[in-house]
Order: structure tokens, then C-alpha cells, then sequence
């Protein structure tokens, strides 16, 4: 890892599932109660976003067969059992997993505060909150994020929609586009020449300093983890209509970041599957994060910056050199494992996708691509399992920024 070489781990400590839950700080009722909150949420994002038309914030399972058989060949190795692509590249308003936790977060906030004023009951229908008497309302506190992109693309598109005074803390791996985005859509955008830990130190520092602002911690927030781990819930019933029930297991390739969107999403699944979940987090080679905290077993005072790795990478929505103690906590007994990845081998998996299946990603969701090879490698999967690829996001990359990566990719495969 300190000579950031692709490395693969088996966590030693996964084991019993059901022991490891029964020991978690969050339980399956946390997730179904998140589940509720969200069908409560869906008239509220129907009227404010138009899409999705349901109001359901979802993406499609769809099957990769033919970027299975470049894997193989690409990689000289066969990979049993089917590959599947779950496409949270396409989820509608912020274009990314981010939309899981993010939008989940900053409407939990919203309605808190109108249940708690007496404006707001659970039966209500909440698309009334887009009202401006409501938005009046809200426009009298304030909701600050720090990310290095797809998270403040998502709070800050939410929490400007309902009316929130919005600030994003953007750490220096932010790219531009994502910036000006978010300004038009009424956030204020504060930028650093830090990485992310430092964006999130200052974020938090600012905000402690109003009662009235709400800042959305990436670390620590067990409203985003269950936010993003609802994706379970309706994932596996994507799985149950398109594949019969004679599977064995079925392995998840995540891309991990500080760890709240994969975390709860693993948390979702080995709730509903229990040890048939094989879940497998990826982080780049400069920037292993949450790997780091769970083999060193110090989740809160850790970062990679501590052995020299600098935590630069063009997968920037992963460029992240601390975990989240809330997560390592959460994934020390339940992660079966992980892998990193060198930033060369992202682009050609970006450009070979597109070409294969049509799929627009970032970098970032190129981590999860190579996962099935792993598995193969390391005897992990047989015929009778199922392989889910989690794309994170990409759909809402400009066109000509795109092509710039892919046609660098396509350069190298």
C-alpha cells in the first residue's frame, strides 16, 4: 500500500453475518424506515425535479455479458458466473450514488424541521413543501456540505431546491464543471487548495459557528449511510425479476471513497442476503482510504497521508485519504474484502464500457469494473453466482469532457 501498488484483501474478521448485524449500531429497521421515508419523500421530488415520474430515485439492473467476455479476454482469465451493471450512472438530478444519500440527508433535515415547527405531518402529502410558504420557511436556515463533487452536486442541488441557504466546500480534486453547476442551481461554492479532509475540517468549523446550519458530515452521518443503503432493498428485487432464484451468491464491486455510499449499500445487502452477499469495496492506489482504517484498525485518527501516499488521482469523486469511522466500525466484521486499483487502468475501462454496453461513467465508477476479475483470480465465484458492477456516476459529464476521456482510454486498450 505506502508504494501504492494494486494490492487485494481478504478481511480476516468476516465471518458470521448475522452475528456481525446483531452487533452493528444500526439495525434492518433503520433501513426500512429510511425506505418509508423516501415513498414519503416522492411527490416532494416529483414537483421540484419533474423526473423521475414517479418521484422514486432508481437505476436499472442491466446485463454486461459482453463487457464480461472483454474482461476475460483483456485480463486472460474466465470469470464464472454472470456480470451484471447497476447503473447509478443514470439516476436522475445529481447523476450519480450520490443522489442515494445526498437527497435522502437534506429532505430528512427539511421535514425534521417542518414536523418540529408544527407545518408538516407524516400523512401529509409532501409535495406541499415546494409551496413558498414552506420554502419562506426553510430560507431561514442553511445546509453546508464538503465533497470532492458528486455529494455536494447532490446536497447542493437539494437543499437550494427547497429553499436552504447552500454552501459547498469543494476540495481542490473538484472539477470545474461540477462547480459551475452547482452555482447556477443557487449554491454558493467555497473552493480549497486542500484535499477533501481539509474541506470537511473547515465545512464543520464554519458551521458549528450557526445553530441554524445543518452541514451534512460524509464521515460521520448515519443519515446518508442509510440513505444510500435503501439501494438494497430495491436492487434485490431488480435481481429476483431478472434471475431465478438458483444463484449461490452474489458478489458487489463498490467504488469507496470515504465509505458512506458503499457502506450502506453492503449494510442494505447483508441484511437482506446475509453471507450469500459477497461485498468488495475499490479504492485507488493513492488513495486508499477506507482499507487503510480497517487493516490498521484505527478508524478515526488514520489517514494515507501518514504513510506518504498522496492521495492524488483522477478518480476524484475516490480522491479521499481518510476513512469514516462511522463506516470501518460498521464494515469491520461485514466487508468480506477489498482492492485498489492504478489510476492507468481506469480509462480503458471507462472507453471499453462505452464501447461494450453504452454506458457513460466517471473514472471513479471504472473502480468497480475490474472487481470480477479479482474474484476469478482469487477462487472466489463459481458458475452460480452473480456479479453486480456499481456504477457510481457519469451521466452528467459534458459531452466534450467525456470524450477527452474516453478517447485517452480508448488509446490504451
Amino acid at each position: 500500500m505506502r508504494n501504492c501498488e494494486p494490492l487485494f484483501w481478504n478481511n480476516p474478521l468476516a465471518g458470521d453475518t448475522s452475528r456481525a448485524l446483531a452487533h452493528a449500531e444500526l439495525t434492518f429497521s433503520d433501513v426500512l424506515d429510511a425506505e418509508k421515508r423516501w415513498q414519503r419523500f416522492a411527490p416532494l421530488i416529483r414537483r421540484l425535479f419533474g423526473q423521475p415520474p414517479d418521484g422514486i430515485i432508481e437505476s436499472p439492473l442491466v446485463p454486461a455479458s459482453g463487457f464480461k467476455s472483454y474482461l476475460e479476454e483483456r485480463f486472460e482469465v474466465g470469470i464464472p458466473g454472470q456480470l451484471f451493471l447497476k447503473c447509478d450512472n443514470r439516476l436522475s438530478i445529481a447523476g450519480s450514488i450520490k443522489a442515494r444519500g445526498g437527497l435522502y440527508e437534506v429532505f430528512k433535515h427539511a421535514e425534521s424541521l417542518l414536523i418540529a415547527n408544527g407545518l408538516l405531518t407524516a400523512n401529509d402529502d409532501y409535495s406541499k413543501i415546494a409551496d413558498p410558504e414552506y420554502r419562506r420557511f426553510l430560507s431561514e436556515y442553511s445546509v453546508a456540505v464538503a465533497s470532492t463533487g458528486n455529494l455536494g452536486l447532490s446536497v447542493g442541488t437539494a437543499a437550494a431546491a427547497l429553499g436552504f441557504k447552500t454552501t459547498v466546500h469543494m476540495s481542490v480534486d473538484a472539477k470545474k464543471w461540477k462547480k459551475e453547476l452547482l452555482r447556477r442551481r443557487g449554491a454558493v461554492v467555497i473552493e480549497y487548495s486542500s484535499d477533501y479532509s481539509g474541506a470537511i475540517e473547515q465545512g464543520r468549523i464554519q458551521a458549528s459557528s450557526d445553530p441554524k446550519t445543518h452541514f451534512v458530515d460524509d464521515e460521520n452521518s448515519p443519515d446518508l449511510f442509510l440513505g444510500y443503503s435503501v439501494a438494497a432493498l430495491r436492487t434485490s428485487l431488480q435481481i429476483s425479476s431478472i434471475v431465478d432464484d438458483r444463484w449461490r451468491r452474489v458478489f458487489f464491486y463498490l467504488p469507496c471513497g470515504v465509505g458512506g455510499a458503499p457502506g450502506g449499500i453492503t449494510f442494505g445487502m447483508k441484511n437482506i442476503y446475509l453471507d450469500r452477499a459477497v461485498c468488495l469495496f475499490a479504492e485507488p492506489t493513492h488513495a486508499p482510504a477506507l482499507i487503510l482504517g480497517l487493516i490498521s484498525g484505527r478508524f478515526d485518527d488514520i489517514s494515507a497521508r501518514d504513510l506518504g501516499i498522496d492521495g492524488i488521482t483522477i478518480a476524484d469523486g475516490l480522491a479521499v485519504t481518510r476513512p469514516s469511522g462511522l463506516v470501518c466500525r460498521t464494515m469491520e466484521r461485514l466487508l468480506d474484502g477489498a482492492y485498489t486499483i492504478e489510476d492507468s487502468e481506469l480509462l480503458p475501462l471507462l472507453s471499453a464500457l462505452k464501447d461494450h454496453c453504452n454506458e457513460k461513467i466517471e473514472p471513479s465508477a471504472a473502480a468497480a469494473l475490474i472487481g470480477p476479475i479479482h474474484s476469478a483470480r482469487e477462487g472466489l465465484c463459481n458458475n452460480d453466482d452473480l456479479h453486480v458492477a456499481w456504477l457510481t456516476g457519469g451521466s452528467m459529464i459534458p459531452e466534450a469532457i467525456f470524450m477527452e476521456l474516453y478517447n485517452k482510454g480508448k488509446a490504451s486498450y
